[in-house]
């Protein structure tokens, strides 16, 4: 940043951002807990973008897939149907714990590669009765898929048993009959 940029005023989403930051250096155990309280008070106080980066001083920025799993309330409901049409979730959004993709005559998309987890374990629930759902998983969860396709294609390809430590753990489950449930790793 140049010295202009740390004289901007800085907005409510970069106060936010500088939150994240110092909660997630105390997680991974960068920034001692003793110390969070009184960074976040810096924080809080910051009038520049200047002032939040001395609230943060000597913490890396984190990186784009850091801090999967959040504590924040999911932005999608629990159930989500294509029927006799379409569907799709995909960007920065919170998955919930737990997941029902129905697609009957219809299909659907469900890109998880940006998405935040509220749960350490997401168990998915993917039926589809003459219809399709693709679903798109980061490369570094653990990824299992145990569904069964009669008349149908239940892709098994984007399963992991293992991801980077750590990480969130994606489960799954579910029918497809005369349709197609289609794991894949990455971005659609």
């Amino acid at each position: 940043m140049t010295q202009h940029d740390l004289d901007i005023l800085a907005s409510d989403q970069e106060r936010y951002a500088a939150e994240e930051r110092l909660r997630f250096a105390v997680e991974v155990g960068r920034l001692p807990l003793e110390q969070l309280a009184s960074r976040l008070d810096e924080v809080h106080a910051s009038r520049t973008r200047g002032d939040l980066e001395v609230a943060c001083r000597g913490l890396p920025a984190p990186g784009p897939r850091d801090a999967l799993v959040v504590d924040r309330a999911p932005t999608s409901g629990r159930f989500v149907a294509g029927i006799f049409g379409g569907f799709h979730r995909k960007g920065q959004w919170v998955v919930p714990p737990r997941m029902t993709f129905w697609s009957m005559w219809g299909g659907g998309k469900v890109d998880l590669t940006e998405a935040r987890f509220s749960s350490q374990e997401t168990r998915i629930r993917a039926v589809a009765l003459w219809g399709g759902t693709k679903i798109f998983v980061p490369e570094d969860v653990e990824v299992d898929v145990r569904g069964f396709g009669l008349f149908g294609v239940f892709d098994k390809r984007a399963a992991r048993r293992t991801g980077t430590p750590g990480r969130p753990r994606v489960v799954i489950k579910g029918l497809a009959l005369f349709g197609a449930v289609v794991t894949r790793t990455g971005k659609h």
